[in-house]
Order: structure tokens, then sequence, then C-alpha cells
């Protein structure tokens, strides 16, 4: 995380999030997570997928979901805010969100394929200027995505269809942690977890020519459009 926050080998950074967008229902979310998981608190608290207008103003709004935030961290009860979100319109939310409260971190999506659709290129670069600007933590997620699955049948616990060869695995990690500023996300699935470990391990930036050719030729599909 940015803002001073460092882990030890030994420690772990405990993060969860909440789609509650009221003071009320936010609040007992984080209770009740905190008591499956078991501990008195959290590092990092997110207000998950806040996407749609609608939400987004109740959220902010009176009796809203940050009063339940801000109060946390008051509390003690988390160390830092954020903000995650999917879709083309996250970019332009996330600065929207940032405009609002002083967020610790954003997550939202960034990959090759994601990243070819001009609109959703623009809202990116802008945020990432505005976070590093004012150091927020940049959390970047369907790094893996080779694109939605073509079928019923799943042969991962994703669901997107994720790339799954080590060497398909090596060029998508590649492409974007030769990103300064940003963090990758691993996919949620536990088969998949040691290969992009492994190949975040053996990162090699390279000519960004040379990655962009290698992603084109895995021919990935956007998620959203």
């Amino acid at each position: 995380m940015a803002r001073g926050c460092r882990a030890t080998a030994t420690s772990f950074f405990l993060a969860t999030k909440t789609e509650q967008r009221s003071y009320a229902g936010a609040k007992e979310h984080l209770h009740r997570s905190l008591d499956l998981l078991r501990t008195d608190h959290i590092d990092l608290w997110q207000m998950h997928i806040l996407v749609k207008p609608d939400e987004w103003e109740r959220a902010f709004g009176a009796g809203g979901a940050i009063e339940a935030f801000i109060e946390a961290r008051e509390q003690g009860l988390v160390r830092y805010l954020g903000v995650t979100g999917h879709y083309t319109v996250v970019g332009w939310m996330h600065r929207r969100s940032l405009e609002r409260h002083d967020f610790d971190s954003v997550l939202l999506p960034y990959n090759y394929a994601m990243m070819q659709n001009p609109t959703y290129a623009a809202d990116f670069e802008s945020l990432l200027r505005i976070c590093a600007e004012r150091n927020i933590a940049v959390q970047t997620i369907k790094s893996c995505t080779r694109g939605p699955w073509p079928d019923e049948t799943r042969s991962a616990a994703t669901w997107y269809e994720p790339f799954s060869e080590q060497a398909d695995l090596d060029v998508a990690v590649r492409w974007v942690l030769r990103r300064p500023g940003i963090f990758l996300n691993t996919p949620g699935d536990i088969e998949l977890l040691p290969r992009v470990l492994n190949a975040a391990a053996r990162f090699e930036p390279g000519p960004q020519e040379e990655l962009d050719a290698a992603m084109e030729a895995l021919q990935p599909t956007p998620l959203f459009l």
C-alpha cells in the first residue's frame, strides 16, 4: 500500500470490502467481517463496485456508507479506506469518488485488451496521474484475463477465462508489471496462483513494443465493452 504501510515477511495485510451503501448496512457488514475473520481490525476496507450513479449518491449522501467508513477508521477498526470497481466507467467514477473523499487506494481492471478502448485508457491514465500526485495506491485486477468464458464449461475458479499456460501468464504479468506505480492483484484461483507468482518472480521489463506484440498474439478480448 501507499502512505507508509510496510509489510514484513511474517506479516499479513488484511483487506475486505462491502457493497452496502448505507451507514447501517456498511457498519453491520464490517463487524460481521471482523467476527468471521476473528480479528479486531483490518488494514484496508473498500467500497466494492462503486460505479452506478444511484449507488454512488447513496454511499456519499447523508446516512451513507462513507459515514461508516470514516467512523471505522476513527475507531481504529480499519487503517486504510479504498474504493473498487469494474466496467468501462470505473476510471471516471473513481475520479469522482476521489473528489468526495481522500481514499487511500483504488482498484480497477488493467490489461492489454481493456487498454485498447480509447475512452477506458484515457480515464485510466487520468486516474493514475491523480493517484500519483496524491500518493494513492492503484491496485489492478484482471491482468491474466483471456476473455469471457466461451461456454458453460469452466476450468478455473474465476468468472472469466484466464490464461493458464505459464508462457502466456508470463506475458500477461510482464505487461502489467512493466507499468510503474501500480499493484497486480492475482487471480482468485489457487491453481493459477503459483504460476502467476512464478511469472512475477522472473519479471524483466523488456521493450514495450515486444510485449504489446506478444499480447496481441494471445488474442485477449475485453470483459467489459
